[in-house]
């Protein structure tokens, strides 16, 4: 088996993971399903030999990881020093730069306090993954992100934009 079948394979069981995030309403559900869903894309990118989204994902798993436990913006400001640095240290040119712009918003997002503002950050760091995904040549990963994205919709719908339903007593 090659290794991009592997990578595909791994990008489906984090598309599963994927989905599951954003139908959660806490945001510890939430962010447990993306950390493991950060461990298997970033396999997926070393097998690919995309190094920046793989050290990113990495980073990401432990971004999520520490934003469990705390929403402090001097922890952020430090996983977006580090996200850069790791952006320059494995630079390949526009997908560096995509998979860093996107892992800056989602580092944003990751320590958010509210999860209605962590769902529309991370909608526009998956949109930018996508783009990085379709350059990078992965269909495996494109159809995780664009589920990613749907999911994410369908989460913000049920939980901001659908009208709550009124009670009526007789």
């Amino acid at each position: 088996m090659s290794l991009f079948i592997i990578s595909q394979i791994l990008v489906g069981i984090a598309i599963c993971t994927d989905i599951l995030s954003f139908q959660f309403k806490e945001k510890t559900r939430i962010v447990a399903c993306l950390l493991v869903s950060c461990v298997l894309i970033s396999i997926h990118f070393m097998l690919l030999e995309h190094w920046t989204a793989a050290c990113l994902g990495l980073l990401a798993a432990t971004r999520f990881a520490a934003s469990l436990f705390s929403t402090s913006k001097r922890l952020m400001g430090i996983f977006v020093l580090a996200t850069l640095i790791l952006a320059a240290v494995s630079y390949e040119g526009i997908l560096s730069i995509l998979a860093c712009t996107g892992g800056i918003f989602g580092t944003v997002a990751s320590f958010c306090k509210e999860d209605k503002q962590l769902r529309q950050l991370m909608l526009i760091a998956t949109s930018l993954w996508l783009v990085h995904n379709v350059l990078a040549g992965s269909p495996g990963a494109v159809v995780m992100e664009a589920l990613f994205i749907g999911s994410n919709l369908v989460g913000y719908f049920r939980y901001y934009i659908r009208p709550k339903k009124q009670v009526l007593y007789p």
